[in-house]
Parts: C-alpha cells; sequence; structure tokens
C-alpha cells in the first residue's frame, strides 16, 4: 500500500492513499463490526474509501477501532484524536495527541453556486475575482477541517466560522477562528494542492 502523501509533522501522523484498482480491500479484514450495518448501504465507491481509511489507520495503529457518536469518529483505544476524509480516489487519516480536522475537495466550479451558505460578506472582499473558485474552495475546505474538531457545537459555516484573509502564495499559515458571542477560538490551516485537490490541515 504505497502512500500517496505524508504530511505528518512533530505533532500529527497525516497520511493520504490514492486508491489503485490492483490494491486489495477487504470489508471483512478491515471494518470493525459495530460498522457493517452503517455501511450496508454504501455505493461501492465510498465504501472503498472507508475501507481505505481503515487500510490507512492499521498501518499507524494497528489493531485500532473507527467508531462513532453521533457521526462524530474516535479512536478505540481511546489513545489519540483523529480526523478522516475522503473524495474518491483519495482517502486520508490524521492522528494527534490533539484535536485535529482534515478535509478533501475536489476543485469544482460548482461550489460557486452554494457560496452564500457558507461565506459572510467581510469574506469576500480579499478574492480575486479571477480566482473565485480557488479561494472559495480552500475557505469551504478550512471551515470543513475546523467543523470537525468542534463538530455539532457551532453548526454554521456562515456564522460561527470565519477564515482571514490570505494569499495562494502563504497556504501555510491561514489564521481562521470559530466563535459566537461568549468566545473566540483561534487556529491557523495548512492546504496543500495536488492532483486538481485542495487537503487543508487544522490543528489545536
Amino acid at each position: 500500500m504505497p502512500l500517496y502523501r505524508d504530511y505528518s509533522d512533530e505533532k500529527a501522523t497525516i497520511l493520504i492513499w490514492k486508491y489503485d484498482e490492483q490494491d486489495e480491500l477487504s470489508a471483512e479484514d478491515l471494518l470493525e463490526p459495530e460498522n457493517l450495518e452503517k455501511v450496508a448501504l454504501y455505493h461501492p465507491k465510498k465504501l472503498l474509501e472507508v475501507l481505505m481509511v481503515r487500510k490507512l489507520l492499521q498501518s499507524c495503529k494497528p489493531g485500532a477501532k473507527i467508531l462513532y457518536k453521533e457521526r462524530e469518529p474516535y479512536l478505540e483505544p481511546k489513545t489519540a484524536e483523529i480526523s478522516i476524509t475522503h473524495s474518491f480516489p483519495f482517502a486520508a487519516v490524521a492522528i494527534s495527541e490533539n484535536k485535529i480536522g482534515i478535509d478533501l475537495e475536489k476543485f469544482n466550479p460548482k461550489i460557486l453556486r452554494v457560496v452564500d451558505k457558507f461565506i459572510y460578506e467581510d469574506e469576500r472582499g480579499f478574492i480575486p475575482e479571477n480566482q473565485t473558485e480557488t479561494f472559495y474552495t480552500i475557505i469551504w475546505s478550512v471551515k470543513e477541517s475546523m467543523y470537525k474538531i468542534h463538530h455539532s457545537k457551532y453548526w454554521s459555516l456562515k456564522k460561527n466560522y470565519e477564515v482571514k484573509p490570505f494569499e495562494l502564495q502563504y497556504l501555510d499559515e491561514i489564521r481562521c477562528r470559530v466563535y459566537d458571542d461568549q468566545m473566540s477560538d483561534e487556529f491557523k490551516a495548512r492546504v496543500k494542492f495536488f492532483d486538481d485537490y485542495c487537503f487543508t490541515i487544522v490543528e489545536a
């Protein structure tokens, strides 16, 4: 199982795998019994994504399980924090001592149709008119990564999540935050590009 990308650092193990038809992925060998019912009606490609994540997990945490609490994944035994993301043919896993969120998005002009659902007015001002698809995809991905750290506590990517102005040549320290009237939780995001995909890492 050759890795496609390794973005691990001193805080976390962050691995990406690209599917190959020669890869052998057995649900019987890889999937937790607790999740059999959950994936019973999955599309074959979505099932492959799930199995790819488990294969990656085995490579760095042999014997660990990915279980879910209200759709939020966690490791069993609870020896570390985990975040997962997949968009066929890619799947990724991040394991850290601290909370971490990762997200993988394919660049697609369709994102322009839903901008009003996750962008508030101040976030539009720094976006070049000839690069809207790229910038909006990055912002969406950063907010999705932050959401995986806070999960269901804050549900509005438009009202409770903010991405500060950034430039494409400086994607390793994008400032961002989750906030409400009582608090502001500040983060820095790392963004990587490959194969027409945007991959985002937010570490607490």
